[in-house]
């Protein structure tokens, strides 16, 4: 690896690290962008290439893995679940919900309760699950992304 995609890539990680940070905050790509030192246009590009998935679609499901331990550690209401993660439409956030989990919020409410575990079982459950049928490969970060992303 050259040391140009070293430095990217340590860019593109410190990019990611504040959008974790501030995930219910609005943010936008000019903001986020940088914070890597780099365009807006070149960012999105690199990010994808790099985590096989836009900043955008990286932050929506930060956002529901949020809300799905909210939904199944609390008694709070969706919508106000919605809202504490950054959604500002409940429409929005329970069809984005629904294609991340494959389930409503409501009904992954229903089917989860608290997790009674050790907190790294904690963290493997509250992942979203791939779609049936969906085979994964690894991106140079070692992390599992769906076989049809590029």
């Amino acid at each position: 690896m050259s040391r140009e995609t070293e430095d990217l890539n340590r860019r593109l990680l410190r990019a990611r690290d504040a959008m974790d940070r501030a995930y219910a905050e609005p943010l936008d790509i000019r903001a986020i962008a940088s914070v890597a030192h780099i365009s807006p246009a070149h960012f999105i590009r690199s990010f994808r290439a790099v985590f096989g998935e836009t900043p955008h679609r990286y932050l929506q499901r930060r956002r529901v893995e949020r809300a799905m331990f909210l939904l199944r550690e609390s008694d709070r209401s969706v919508t106000d679940i919605c809202f504490d993660v950054a959604f500002t439409s409940l429409g929005t956030f329970s069809r984005t919900f629904r294609e991340i989990v494959g389930e409503t919020p409501s009904g992954y409410r229903r089917g989860h309760g608290p997790i009674v575990a050790p907190h790294c079982v904690q963290l493997a459950a509250m992942r979203p699950r791939v779609a049936a049928g969906e085979t994964l490969r690894s991106s140079s970060f070692g992390e599992a992304i769906p076989a049809t992303q590029p």
